[in-house]
């Protein structure tokens, strides 16, 4: 049965003040909350089922299940159809064959590996084997005999393996060139030879996916088999002119340093082509698709055997060419161009060229909402003609968030979309000529798809606001059997915040969310904490657990409940999973609307609850949220307090994929951004008690961010707090590094707002 969410208009808002949140004599705390346990191994609820795939058979899918401390796991698989679990690995053998990430002391390659979602193992197309890749040696376990044999001795790491199509090779990366080996006779061969100086900082990639096209382009892999098993396409990508920032490790007793390919806004990209390495050997053949060498190539694939697909985005992202291409000839044809003149373009994996060869899916946001398209072309011929439009499959005012599975035999395609409530993932299901069209899921709440690729079964990861995540094997008509729960957490009397609407100035509805302190810790005036991000690369308000319980929000902020304090979120305009409209409404001027929209909503907050104390008002941020926690104690009075974890002080100084994106170029003329947010610039107007924090191994968010606003902070004559965390990477990860960090954060609060 659906849990009806509780939604509550800022404007028709009647009930009682003391009746708004759950009576806590309902729901006493028998364990005691803190951020020791918290941020302990596991947390409250338990480590979830990792590295979720479905063998190439559709038969059944498999996972990791490790213990709270990550150090003892096993991997299992569970039948699509009994849903009988059975062990295919044991933790001894898997001890070896995918350690822990907590044995991993680099605390860059952690966050690669987690942030990436770098996969421990790989199903070979046989459904019999599986590739595992510790410290980056490849070694093949046998299902059959239950025994792993190494493939390849080499000191040197591999990574990104791939099975062929018929599985009697292998290919992978290893320094910075692709590799192919034949498991037959156990033979290898490289199929490109960029040569380096030094390995360590390279300048040329093949096949190879550098930090910028991960971080902002959501790339994992840049290479592909043809269906045939004759042909890899891959991008080449040279780096010789990308700037590099250096990252220092000082804790050794002599330093040591890295240099970081990072380009930052304005700066040269990395230059990229597309070539074709026959698995028979040869020089690579070259692709040329357009002129501009100034362009992005996020996305490509194989339409067939002989023809590849590419996408070309140019440097502004506001347009997209899809082009076809015949390998054998190198002729290539622009076929589709999406334009968004006065937006950007959401480059996703929702392009998929179905089995019937001859019709593709397609994402546009050209009707002011994401929704999904189906072109054909000419099978026997792709590059003649442009790509036909056959129809748009679905229409609404939501955003269809991405596309899961095709079900070509049912002829039906499954994806998440938020319709009815933004603040939702739900699964939907619509038939490729439009009809059809319905939840698949059921719930309320948010949902997290892995598809079989056949699209008769998936593994739905599921949370509500209130529900802590479960995992279970659904068909695709949504019937569902659970196979993993998170531990109960009843024991620790949480409080439900309660889910808020308000008005922007414009009369766009902003959703909030507000946690009043249990009656027991009020005063007769509550202190006020807004924690906020405001910026295009997070949805903070929404309906689930993961979102709002796990990182650094929810349970930490039910401990700042506790201590008297509430606790408010508000999602501006241009934050995610809104409207063309609502997400562009910052573009080439961030900073003001954002924080007009947040004080817009607190005038209306307080106005309904006067028990808020807004003499006595805090804020805080991680990443673009630091952002704004500068830019709000810069350019408002409202705040008395405030906390930043690795902000971008200066979006000169952050990269250049997802700062263009947002602001144009720092030489455009129609941008304010680069003006605006430039935070040391007004650091003499800082007003309230700030705490800034940020790790000095941060690869994203510079630490050159907090150094160059303390810098201006002293010559300002501002006094503050800095914290330092050594080697620390954007999320600050470990036990105690964030039980430091939240105690200090409490502590920042506890000081100057009691």
């Amino acid at each position: 049965m659906n849990r009806p969410i509780k939604l509550i208009s800022i404007c028709l808002l009647i009930i009682p003040f003391a009746a708004a949140q759950s009576d806590p004599a309902d729901n006493p705390a028998r364990k005691p909350l803190t951020i020791e346990s918290i941020f302990a191994p596991g947390g409250i609820t338990g480590r979830p089922p990792e590295t979720i795939q479905w063998t190439p058979d559709f038969t059944k899918f498999s996972f990791i299940q490790r213990d709270d401390s990550g150090e003892h796991g096993q991997l299992l698989s569970v039948d699509a159809v009994t849903g009988q679990k059975t062990l295919l690995v044991s933790e001894g053998k898997l001890a070896t064959l995918a350690p822990s990430v907590e044995r991993i002391k680099d605390e860059r390659e952690v966050e690669r590996i987690t942030r990436y979602h770098v996969d421990p193992y790989y199903w070979a197309p046989d459904s019999k084997h599986l590739l595992f890749v510790p410290q980056g040696q490849l070694w093949l376990y046998s299902l059959e005999t239950g025994t792993a044999v190494q493939l390849s001795a080499s000191p040197d790491a591999s990574g990104d393996p791939k099975f062929s199509p018929d599985s009697t090779r292998l290919a992978y990366v290893r320094k910075h060139n692709l590799y192919l080996r034949t498991l037959t006779d156990d033979t290898e061969k490289q199929l490109t030879r960029d040569k380096e100086e030094t390995d360590k900082h390279p300048n040329l990639l093949s096949g190879e996916v550098d930090w910028v096209y991960a971080e902002e382009l959501g790339v994992r892999s840049n290479y592909f088999w043809s269906p045939d098993g004759k042909n890899i396409a891959f991008l080449h990508m040279d780096e010789t002119h990308v700037p590099t920032y250096p990252i220092t490790n000082w804790m050794p007793t002599h330093p040591t340093l890295d240099m970081e390919k990072y380009p930052q806004a304005g700066d040269p990209n990395p230059v990229v082509r597309l070539g074709v390495a026959s698995t028979s050997g040869g020089d690579a053949k070259w692709i040329s698709l357009t002129e501009d060498r100034d362009t992005y190539l996020p996305r490509f694939g194989w339409v067939n055997d002989g023809v590849l697909w590419a996408e070309v985005l140019n440097r502004a992202q506001d347009n997209i060419d899809l082009y076809f291409v015949d390998i054998h000839s190198g002729h290539s044809r622009k076929v589709l161009t999406e334009a968004t003149p006065d937006a950007w373009v959401n480059v996703n994996d929702d392009m998929r060229i179905l089995k019937s060869g001859d019709r593709f899916l397609w994402s546009s946001w050209r009707d002011g909402t994401t929704q999904l398209y189906l072109y054909s072309f000419d099978k026997t011929n792709p590059l003649a003609a442009e790509a036909k439009l056959e129809r748009q499959i679905t229409k609404g005012d939501f955003e269809m968030l991405g596309v899961e599975a095709v079900d070509e035999d049912a002829g039906v395609v499954y994806f998440t979309c938020n319709k009815d409530d933004p603040r939702q993932r739900q699964i939907y299901a619509v038939k490729l000529d439009g009809s059809g069209f319905k939840q698949v899921s059921e719930d309320d709440g948010t949902h997290h798809a892995t598809f079989a690729d056949d699209g008769k079964h998936f593994v739905d990861e599921f949370s509500d606001l209130m529900t802590p995540p479960r995992t279970s094997l659904c068909s695709s008509s949504g019937s569902c059997k659970t196979v993993w729960n998170s531990r109960g957490v009843d024991d620790y009397g949480l409080t439900e915040p309660e889910f808020l609407e308000f008005k922007a100035d414009d009369g766009t509805t902003l959703y909030g969310q507000l946690l009043l302190p249990p009656e027991s810790a009020q005063a007769s005036k509550i202190p006020l904490i807004v924690n906020i991000y405001g910026g295009p690369a997070a949805q903070l308000v929404t309906d689930s657990w993961i979102e709002n319980w796990t990182g650094s929000s929810g349970l930490f902020h039910q401990v700042l409940a506790r201590q008297g304090f509430a606790i408010f979120t508000v999602d501006n305009r241009g934050t995610p999973a809104r409207d063309r409209k609502f997400m562009t409404a910052v573009r080439h001027q961030f900073g003001a609307i954002e924080l007009k929209d947040q004080l817009t909503a607190l005038d209306q907050l307080f106005v309904k609850y006067p028990e808020l104390d807004r003499t006595r008002v805090g804020i805080w941020g991680w990443s673009n949220g630091a952002s704004m926690t500068l830019y709000a104690m810069t350019h408002s009075n409202m705040f008395k307090a405030g906390a930043a974890v690795a902000p971008v002080t200066n979006w000169r100084d952050y990269d250049s994929i997802y700062t263009e994106r947002n602001n144009g170029m720092p030489k455009d003329k129609n941008t304010t951004s680069y003006v605006d947010m430039d935070l040391p610039a007004v650091a003499d107007k800082l007003q309230g008690s700030l705490l800034i924090a940020h790790g000095t191994g941060d690869d994203n968010v510079h630490f050159q961010n907090s150094i160059q606003m303390v810098e201006a902070l002293i010559k300002a004559g501002k006094q503050f707090h800095f914290m330092v965390y050594p080697n620390k990477t954007h999320s600050i990860r470990g036990a105690d590094d964030r039980d430091h960090l939240f105690h200090l954060i409490e502590e920042h609060f506890e000081r100057e707002l009691k």
